[in-house]
């Protein structure tokens, strides 16, 4: 029996709520669709602004409001004061444009739990989502930008997983050697192995099936994107 298998438990949890805000309107579609196609995931309503997601966010009461940052900036820190009035107060993940690393420490004052470029994967996406949800104290914080910029940014990098780190994490999961990490993901495999190690203590565990245990219990990774991965590189 797999790890997998051994160590996922049965869970009759309902699917996470999820509240789209974003003025693309193919962008907010485009993602909508995507993330209704993993299971556990229900979309409860797409909105085109911060203001029509917090008056949405008081009435259907989602788990996670995946939101975009918008100018001026003092909009997003206004909005997400206001998602914190809201009880139970959502989880917030920002997804943007903008590579700015002020504005992550900002946020994440504010209690944002995930700072996403829209070039990061759906994969790192549907990762931050769990992690929020299945992290109610708030203690891993998923960035997705360059770890350079997270370092300019003076982010403390106690409990912050990069998305690059969720999407070495995932291939892992399947099995996969640091080796065979390194040579789909184009990087060394010293490289592999040091985003590895900075990955432990930052889940508080000590090796790569440790790691791979906690993220399958928590549900940050499911055996669908495990399956998900393996048919698309038949």
């Amino acid at each position: 029996m797999s790890l997998q298998e051994e160590e996922r438990p049965k869970t009759n949890r309902p699917p996470i709520r999820v509240l789209l805000a974003d003025d693309h309107t193919l962008f907010r579609r485009g993602i909508a669709n995507l993330l209704s196609s993993y299971g556990g995931l229900e979309i409860v309503g797409e909105v085109p602004n911060d203001q029509e997601a917090l008056r949405l966010a008081q009435k259907e009461k989602p788990d996670v409001v995946i939101m975009q940052v918008q100018m001026p900036f003092e909009g997003a820190q206004e909005s997400l004061l206001k998602m914190r009035e809201i009880s139970p107060s959502p989880k917030v993940v920002i997804v943007t444009m903008f590579e700015e690393p002020r504005y992550i420490r900002e946020l994440m004052r504010l209690g944002a739990s995930a700072y996403l470029l829209k070039s990061v994967s759906i994969e790192h996406l549907i990762g931050a989502v769990r992690a929020a949800v299945f992290d109610p104290e708030g203690q891993h914080i998923v960035v997705g930008m360059p770890q350079e910029m997270i370092e300019e940014g003076e982010i403390g990098s106690e409990g912050v997983l990069s998305a690059r780190e969720m999407e070495i994490l995932l291939l892992v999961s399947r099995g996969l050697s640091n080796r065979e990490v390194a040579n789909m993901l184009t990087l060394s495999e010293a490289t592999v192995k040091r985003h590895l190690a900075n990955t432990y203590p930052k889940m508080g565990v000590s090796s790569r099936g440790e790691a791979v245990r906690q993220a399958l219990l928590e549900e940050w990774i499911t055996i669908e994107d495990i399956s998900r991965l393996e048919e698309e590189e038949e």
